[in-house]
């Protein structure tokens, strides 16, 4: 069978389900089109805006969530370097720096390829993925934007968990 023989069934749009998903959890968000979703998330630090595209041409399902703080100049070597050491520790997504707006961004997709079906659990997951990581990093990049720490200094002190009891 040549790849022209085979029959592919196009997926259908998973942002109408993360559309339930987010009412559901009483979460609160906005379709600007029947592709795309943003969904409100509040997390201990801020309130996560997440942003999820369908791209059916590419029969991906693209998610991102900006921090709300603007990186200037005289910190985007140090918020490099932290991006890259964060991004080590990350099984799932990545963060970036969009240079133009100066913004940290976590990104992630998830493909849907030859009429894969997305369910409830799986968009939860990735939901939550993005959530736990912004969460587990967002000070890390405030300790060396706001409070001019270095990076590796930053994400030992976000790492750091206790054990045992007081």
């Amino acid at each position: 069978m040549s790849l022209i023989d085979l029959e592919i069934v196009p997926v259908g749009n998973p942002v109408d389900l993360i559309e339930q998903i987010a009412a559901t959890h009483d979460w609160s968000f906005d379709r600007s089109g029947d592709d795309e979703i943003t969904v409100s998330v509040a997390g201990s630090w801020c309130d996560y805006n997440i942003s999820l595209s369908w791209m059916g041409d590419l029969e991906a399902l693209h998610l991102a969530c900006a921090f709300d703080f603007k990186i200037g100049d005289r910190r985007k070597s140090e918020v490099m370097e932290l991006l890259s050491l964060v991004n080590e520790q990350l099984w799932l997504g990545h963060f970036d720096l969009w240079r133009t707006e100066g913004v940290i961004m976590y990104r992630n997709a998830l493909l849907l390829t030859e009429g894969a079906e997305v369910g409830t659990g799986q968009l939860e997951a990735l939901l939550g993925a993005a959530v736990d990581s912004c969460e587990r990093y967002y000070q890390a990049f405030q300790f060396v934007i706001w409070a001019g720490k270095a990076p590796d200094e930053a994400l030992s002190a976000v790492l750091f968990e206790t054990h045992g009891e007081a």
